[in-house]
């Protein structure tokens, strides 16, 4: 290729060998420094890219300043463009619009006057039609520019020159931020609070080597111009110290009541998100049912601020839409942050030390350079001064001099040789005024001059003191705040976990189903409508024909659920897991939640708010052996489960309670026995004990059931056949651990076995639900109170081939969650004040057995049994 082209056209010159690769990667990256270098990176001096330094530099040029009146925006950008930025017109409006807007930039550069956009994300009008101008900020950016206090180079067409970077008095990098896109990098820096930035950089002034964390308490945080909520403290932080960090940003919302029903009002939404597509994403949302409870949005924000209306339906939990909606729209997001800016020409990530430090430096030479000016222009002045001192002092002479000199350039010279005057000095008095003789006129040039060695005292004072220099800066940083500085609009919340699936779930009481054949649901209580007693019910459950349910009962969907099995092991639910399905569905089989082991069947179920309950674990057995636990041994079982309670071979778990030691427990049986007697009088044990004897069985007998029997509750008996009562808890005489206790019910044949025993309140309902599925919902206050030895009323209708399988106690619909905690806490304490139950026997009741000896193996010696 060393020949000359031939072909087409005349040679023009040699052609050069050169390697593609070479050439597109000498090309590539000249191309990728300009792009860097003179586009997209801001300069961690003055915090301006190019094009914002040229717009500022062109409007001081057509003297656009805050209290001057406005220009075209077109106008700015033909200065800009013909002069400085040949880069387009719309690069340099779209940067003019930015600075103007106070949603973009924490403390805006340009006043601007019409329709600059919004946070909805509308266009501004074109530049035609708007105005602006230099704001405060602004001439604080360009502050001293006039002093020689900066660098300058020729313009793209070196017919001018421009400066390499602005004097900038405050932090402008820091305070406002900056987003840029470079080739194979990006910077994303965040807005700050003035104030803050400004405190900081007088404490690294005051004390260079200042720990960063005291330098991390100066600077809360990002200070965004919408405002918002950062939460946590850890992004902050890695990027104060690193450079890079991601800070998550909520909207300020508030949950507010409104004509009966809540809503959630949204004041203020994170930076650089667009109102209009956050309200489309949310009306999505709504529309999919992917976040539910909304009736209505609306946007009601207006001049006086941002107003995001959402209502909610009457049934909805705010705080439950409130966060689907953070983890589905913009009212959280995060924002990245990555402080990359130009070092002397080089990009870096750098840390709040390094911007503050840069900034410092900056102004450090900015006052050098300006003191240095200052005092060259005093010298100046001072020279002519004194050349018009000695004017004064031979006037007559100098003016006879000048009279008989022929030209100008004469009586220059001769002024020069005769009174040893410089050149300045000399032209200064040929351009003297005859008004300058009079008195007052050598007064003022005396005076002038006098001012004049002071203040080139103090400027080569300044120059020669570092201290000095440093002084002056933290000084007009302190006049800055003191003008300009503002509270903080953006709050950091300190220790905020991340939403999980729980935060996106109402904490509300669910009926939780588990069929015979190993199948669970949960149902909302509001499925089951209230009926009348002797009613038919309606259907609970899709089962198969040869499946019913086995299992009912009440959980808070925050909560978790234990699960005893009848091998004596228990395993850990948590409620909300568990699939909600219809009131007719089948639900999941109980192997794909819980990890049961070959033959292994659940007998109980514990529905638990919390583990720091005081209350212990009451476990009963099908032979009548009764064990105490803590709560808190179950609160990290397995996922294979976990050893509950060791059982005599034959035996098995069938029931499990929670009692506190002031309680006392009665324990029911299939054949319309009871026996009460006092949690105190058997001890707490560990996990897998085998426990003592609650109650002893006559032939055939089994255990049913097991109640605590608390102020306030009546005693509910139901049989197999659809017979139920309540009685009175104080018909029950307290008796000893192991008796076998009084009559409870009296089973006939009309009735059937007894196979529930519950403690219910007059405020409460139950469910009963049968062999077949069907269920029905009452009131207890519907079931008669009477005596214990009774075969009660009819409480559910039965088919012939259908029996009563399991009857759960629900809280009523309009019972507030937080009421019923409190009804337990005053239940507690009328069981404290009443004291500790008495252990007088009645033994002239023939239906006690008096035998109350301790005959069974593992009595309450407490023997203890390792766990598997």
């Amino acid at each position: 290729m060393s020949e000359e082209t031939t072909g087409m056209g005349t040679s023009t010159g040699k052609v050069v060998d050169a390697f593609i690769e070479e050439e597109m990667k000498t090309s590539y990256l000249r191309y990728s420094m300009s792009v860097i270098v003179s586009r997209a990176l801001p300069d961690v001096r003055d915090g301006l890219k190019p094009v914002h330094r040229r717009i500022l530099y062109g409007m001081e040029n057509i003297s656009l300043f805050s209290d001057k009146p406005y220009k075209k925006s077109a106008n700015i950008v033909g200065e800009v463009m013909g002069k400085y930025h040949p880069h387009g017109d719309s690069a340099i409006y779209e940067s003019i619009v930015r600075m103007a807007q106070d949603f973009s930039m924490r403390y805006p550069l340009v006043d601007g006057q019409g329709n600059f956009g919004s946070i909805d994300g509308d266009p501004p009008a074109a530049m035609r039609y708007t105005e602006a101008r230099m704001n405060k900020f602004a001439e604080l950016v360009l502050q001293d520019l006039e002093k020689e206090t900066v660098d300058y180079i020729p313009n793209y067409d070196d017919s001018l020159q421009e400066p390499t970077v602005l004097p900038s008095a405050f932090p402008n990098l820091l305070v406002n931020g900056s987003t840029g896109i470079a080739v194979g990098m990006a910077t994303n820096m965040a807005p700050h609070n003035l104030r803050e930035i400004v405190n900081a950089c007088l404490a690294m002034i005051q004390n260079p080597n200042l720990p960063d964390t005291e330098l991390l308490n100066l600077v809360s945080g990002p200070d965004f111009p919408t405002g918002g909520i950062i939460h946590g403290r850890a992004g902050i932080r890695e990027a104060y110290l690193t450079g890079r960090g991601r800070v998550v940003v909520r909207a300020r919302c508030e949950i507010e009541e409104h004509k009966g029903r809540n809503r959630i009002v949204v004041s203020e939404i994170p930076y650089q998100v667009n109102k209009t597509t956050l309200l489309e994403k949310m009306a999505a949302l709504v529309r999919d049912k992917e976040v539910e409870g909304i009736s209505d949005l609306r946007d009601e924000s207006d001049r006086h601020g941002m107003s995001i209306i959402i209502e909610l339906k009457k049934d909805a939990f705010p705080d439950v839409v409130l966060n689907g909606l953070y983890k589905h729209t913009q009212l959280q997001d995060t924002f990245g942050i990555h402080n990359l800016a130009l070092v002397r020409g080089q990009p870096k990530t750098l840390t709040l030390r390094d911007l503050i430090r840069y900034f410092l430096e900056h102004r450090h030479e900015v006052v050098e350079r300006r003191a240095q000016f200052e005092l060259n222009k005093a010298e100046d002045r001072a020279h002519i001064l004194e050349g018009l001192r000695i004017a004064l002092d031979h006037i007559d002479a100098i003016v006879h001099l000048i009279r008989q000199s022929p030209d100008a350039a004469t009586a220059k010279s001769g002024l020069m040789g005769t009174f040893n005057l410089s050149e300045k000095q000399a032209e200064a008095i040929l351009e003297m005024r005859l008004q300058r003789l009079t008195g007052l006129e050598r007064d003022k040039i005396e005076n002038e001059y006098l001012d004049l060695t002071k203040t080139i005292t103090d400027l080569k004072d300044i120059l020669a003191h570092r201290e000095r220099r440093l002084e002056i800066i933290a000084q007009e940083l302190r006049d800055i705040v003191e003008k300009h500085g503002d509270e903080r609009r953006t709050a950091i919340q300190d220790h905020v976990d991340d939403l999980t699936k729980l935060d996106l779930i109402a904490n509300e009481p669910m009926v939780i189903t588990v069929s015979h054949g190993s199948y669970i649901k949960r149902i909302g209580t509001d499925a089951y409508k209230l009926q009348g007693r002797g009613g038919k019910g309606i259907s609970g459950a899709g089962l198969k024909e040869e499946d019913f349910v086995e299992h009912l009962f009440i959980a808070w969907t925050h909560g978790y659920i234990l699960v005893f099995t009848n091998l004596g092991r228990c395993h850990w639910l948590k409620v909300y897991e568990i699939r909600e399905a219809a009131r007719t569905a089948k639900g999941k089989a109980l192997v794909n939640l819980a990890q049961l082991q070959p033959g292994e069947t659940v007998s109980a179920f514990v529905p638990v708010r919390d583990f720091e309950d005081a209350r212990s674990l009451v476990l009963a057995t099908e032979r009548g052996i009764i064990n105490k636990m803590a709560l808190s041994a179950f609160a990290r079982p397995r996922a294979n489960g976990i050893n509950a309670i060791t059982l005599d071979e034959g035996d098995r778990l069938i029931c499990v309670s929670l009692a506190s030691e002031k309680d006392d427990v009665m324990i029911g049986t299939h054949q319309g026995q009871a026996n009460r007697f006092a949690m105190s009088k058997f001890r707490l044990t560990g996990r897998g004990t085998r426990g003592v004897r609650g109650i002893t069985l006559e032939e055939g007998d089994k255990v049913i059931g097991m109640i605590v029997a608390e102020p306030g509750i009546s005693v509910l008996t139901i049989t197999e056949k659809g017979y139920g009562k309540r009685s009175d808890p104080d018909e029950y005489r307290i008796t000893g651990r192991g008796g076998k206790g009084v009559r409870n019910f009296k089973v006939t044949d009309k009735t059937g076995t007894a196979i529930c025993l519950a403690s219910v309140r007059d405020d409460q309902e139950i469910l009963v639900i049968t062999r077949l599925g069907n269920v029905i919902r009452l009131e207890v206050s519907d079931i008669n109170l009477i005596g214990r030895d009774t075969q009660g009323v009819r409480v559910i209708r039965l088919d012939e081939e259908d029996t009563v399988m399991c009857v759960a106690v629900v809280e009523k619909e309009d019972v507030d969650p937080l009421k019923l905690e409190s009804a337990e806490d005053e239940r507690a304490r009328i069981a404290a004040e009443a004291g500790p139950a008495s252990e007088t026997s009645n033994l002239a009741d023939s239906e006690v057995d008096s035998d109350n000896s301790d005959e069974e193996a593992g009595d309450a010696t407490g023997e203890v049994t390792p766990e598997d």
